[in-house]
């Protein structure tokens, strides 16, 4: 007689995989409007449910500005043909993968009908994922560090020269800044000039911080006219925590993971589409303390005044 086996735990949300339609619009009004529908027209809050066969589930109409609505306009699932309850398993998805989860995967888990859908679905999340422009800036010790993405190449040409490492490398130069024990941005580079590096500090981190390099010569005027001054750690004579008893692991640690993910998750990263990647790295990062579910609700909510239309990612944008 074979003995039944104990029902193995679940991860804790995994009931969102199960959702109804029904059920997941309610989970969506309930992240959007946690006190209650409001118009995303005029923003008032006189508002009511339309209802019967005539009218599509879910929809609303403002008795201000007479104008109907659903939770996903204004949203990046606006104008989505896709189910509330698939867009609903691919957030939870995307944000409890630490290494990421490509779309290929997406598209067999959720049984879609197409890659192009599963590709851009989750390049739509990836910009809910995105900081806000009116995010914080990183205050305190503040590590910058800098890496460079792409293939791993063999350490020779074909003709027997070898490859150019670091700045002289044909790889896409990344940029981290991480408050330690705190949130991280990530940025793409267009080169490592002293205005380059100090442009994308300037844009990150707060004036009143530490920063805290290795020993590139750009980092020391980048830095120039911070309260808290800068701080060098020297990599090159074996230091990895300098006299202050500061370092850079942090930042080399996101970089770990991002390079993992995209060497074990999506293979190939284009420069085109890799600032989309390092904010969906940098949105679990920042979110590593909390549950899936948390972190899964956190990008839901952060889907709202964003729009990703299918040609922007295919084209320039």
């Amino acid at each position: 007689m074979i003995k039944q086996s104990k029902k193995l735990p679940t991860q804790k949300g995994q009931q969102v995989m199960n959702l109804t339609e029904d059920q997941a619009r309610a989970y969506f009004e309930a992240q959007r409007w946690p006190d209650g529908p409001g118009c995303v027209h005029c923003g008032s809050v006189n508002v009511y449910r339309l209802g019967g066969k005539s009218q599509r589930p879910g929809l609303f109409e403002c008795r201000d500005c007479k104008l109907n609505f659903t939770v996903t306009v204004g949203t990046v699932m606006e104008d989505s043909h896709l189910p509330l309850s698939t867009w609903a398993k691919a957030f939870h998805l995307m944000a409890s993968s630490k290494k990421g989860i490509s779309a290929l995967q997406l598209q067999r888990q959720l049984g879609l009908g197409s890659y192009k859908t599963a590709w851009h679905l989750a390049h739509r999340i990836r910009a809910a994922m995105s900081p806000s422009p009116s995010a914080d800036k990183l205050k305190g010790d503040v590590q910058v560090d800098e890496t460079y993405v792409g293939a791993n190449r063999r350490s020779k040409n074909w003709d027997g020269i070898p490859r150019k490492r670091g700045r002289g490398t044909t790889k896409v130069p990344v940029m981290a800044l991480v408050e330690t024990g705190g949130n991280v941005r990530a940025q793409l580079m267009p080169g490592y000039t002293v205005q380059d590096v100090r442009d994308v500090i300037t844009k990150h981190v707060d004036t009143s911080a530490r920063i805290v390099t290795d020993e590139m010569s750009a980092y020391p005027s980048a830095t120039d006219g911070y309260e808290g001054g800068h701080s060098t750690v020297k990599h090159k004579i074996g230091q990895y925590v300098n006299p202050d008893g500061l370092n850079t692991n942090t930042a080399e640690s996101y970089f770990a993971l991002l390079k993992r993910g995209i060497h074990g998750s999506f293979h190939h990263v284009s420069k085109k589409h890799l600032h989309r990647y390092c904010d969906e790295f940098s949105f679990r990062w920042n979110g590593r303390k909390l549950e899936d579910t948390m972190r899964r609700d956190a990008a839901v909510r952060g889907s709202e005044g964003k729009r990703l239309m299918f040609y922007q990612p295919v084209g320039n944008a």
